[in-house]
């Protein structure tokens, strides 16, 4: 896969990948096909995404562009581990923290301070490693006494500064941002782009 002549072997290392859906007119559809109770075929295949190659080298910053429905996110899935591949190869290498949706991994219920500790735990840092972090978290989120509430009473934009800062002072690898910065405030935004 790799060649023995590579220095730095990529990050991220895709090759003929491809996903596919199966999509059924009717949901009963499916049972019936599984209890080869009908003949006809009834599913139709989509494929998000078909024979992709793509090497991403360590610092590199990547965007993809595309049209709705055009397989950005089903790749970035992919990438984050959430989705399995179809056929082809998806190499990762070296930990990944993941900004897909807004409020995925964060429980409503939960204070902010609460869910910078779950999602830490869920990438493999203790609450010490956690702690050490926190000031750096509170400051770059900005959102002051709100640490304590639960995220249900959050904003969108303070939601998202918050996920993004845990997901930057995490030190991944590498980071995955979808369409989540679009919530964001303009300040914020530029922010951002500085850090």
């Amino acid at each position: 896969m790799f060649s023995e002549e590579t220095v730095e072997r990529p990050v991220i290392y895709l090759r003929n990948l491809s996903k596919k859906y199966t999509v059924y007119d009717n949901p009963s559809h499916k049972l019936l096909e599984m209890l080869a109770l009908h003949k006809r075929k009834m599913p139709r295949e989509n494929w998000a995404l078909r024979d992709i190659d793509l090497e991403v080298s360590q610092g590199t910053t990547l965007g993809i562009l595309g049209e709705n429905g055009s397989g950005k996110s089903t790749l970035l899935q992919i990438v984050a581990g959430i989705l399995r591949q179809t056929s082809g190869h998806c190499h990762i290498r070296g930990n990944v923290a993941v900004l897909l949706e807004l409020g995925s991994g964060f429980n409503p219920e939960f204070s902010g301070r609460e869910n910078v500790f779950m999602s830490g735990a869920i990438m493999g840092f203790t609450r010490s490693d956690i702690e050490s972090r926190m000031e750096d978290i509170l400051n770059f989120a900005e959102i002051g006494d709100f640490i304590e509430q639960p995220v249900k009473n959050y904003s969108s934009g303070m939601f998202m500064r918050l996920a993004f800062s845990v997901a930057i002072h995490v030190d991944p690898d590498i980071l995955l941002v979808d369409e989540v910065l679009a919530v964001g405030d303009l300040i914020f935004q530029h922010r951002l782009t500085i850090h």
